[in-house]
């Protein structure tokens, strides 16, 4: 399976949400990373077809995937960023529910539903209304649902947005589970997400593609960059306003800063090993100083 996008555009009030994005997917997990605004939402719906670009491309395989019609969706799972759930619905008819719109023939689809919800840790919750469980459990029915149909390719749009840590630890392994031999795009600004099971990162910033490779190879672009700096209470002020600070932490009398930038922020600088937080900040800031 192979998803290319060549030149998608789209603008809202004439400024750009999107612009002039190009990329090529193949069978792996790709993290579409970008601050909150980026465009990422924007991407994920021109995909799934729930928006139209104004200029460019979705091609699946070499076809136009507005040319396949529904049997584009055939292809697609999808958790959307807010998902929108019957609550009074218990867990199985839900899924039952959801393998009628999908069009998967009733036998089948009780045997998938109850072999998603195995692997989602949720067999127990099969007669529970979805309205009772936690929010990292509705986000499993969520997954499991978007995996009814064994896509070739599974959206998921700020997926662990809410999730306490062991509920984000819990979802980042079922998406490592379920990116067998399909394209996985997990479009996030939480850095963690994607930091230890995306295949590429996909850095999107104010609507362009500024970078995309292997975290590695991104971790290994900031070589050099990345620095520890000392500062005290009457020097921290100034430091703040000047550097992008990654992290700090108090050691007795010093503060201990963890810096980004090109070159040395302070004569007694020393680098250290970037990381892909780093490479976060180094591409899109730190925001407003406090």
């Amino acid at each position: 399976m192979k998803v290319t996008f060549q030149g998608i555009s789209k603008q809202y009030k004439g400024k750009y949400a999107l612009q002039d994005f190009s990329a090529e997917l193949e069978n792996g997990i790709y993290g579409l990373l970008g601050t909150n605004g980026a465009g990422k939402t924007t991407l994920i719906n021109i995909f799934v077809g729930i928006l139209r670009s104004d200029q460019g491309q979705v091609l699946i395989n070499g076809t136009d995937a507005r040319s396949m019609g529904v049997r584009f969706l055939s292809h697609i799972g999808y958790l959307p960023q807010y998902p929108q759930f019957y609550k009074n619905f218990e867990v199985m008819d839900f899924l039952r529910y959801m393998c009628v719109l999908k069009e998967i023939p009733k036998l089948q689809g009780d045997r998938r539903a109850k072999e998603l919800l195995e692997i989602v840790n949720l067999s127990d919750a099969a007669g529970k209304k979805i309205g009772a469980l936690s929010g990292g459990m509705r986000q499993r029915v969520g997954i499991a649902q978007a995996m009814l149909n064994d896509p070739d390719i599974l959206i998921l749009d700020e997926p662990t947005a809410g999730l306490d840590p062991q509920e984000r630890i819990r979802f980042r392994n079922l998406i490592t589970k379920f990116s067998d031999n399909r394209i996985v795009l997990l479009a996030t600004h939480i850095v963690s997400d994607i930091e230890f099971i995306a295949n590429q990162v996909i850095l999107l910033k104010d609507g362009r593609l500024i970078k995309q490779d292997t975290p590695q190879a991104l971790v290994d672009g900031l070589e050099g960059k990345v620095w520890t700096v000392k500062a005290t209470d009457e020097t921290m002020n100034e430091k703040v306003q000047r550097l992008k600070i990654s992290n700090m932490m108090r050691d007795r009398n010093d503060i201990h800063l963890r810096v980004v930038d090109d070159d040395k922020p302070d004569d007694h600088a020393a680098n250290v090993q970037a990381n892909l937080e780093d490479v976060f900040l180094y591409y899109f800031g730190a925001g407003e100083p406090w």
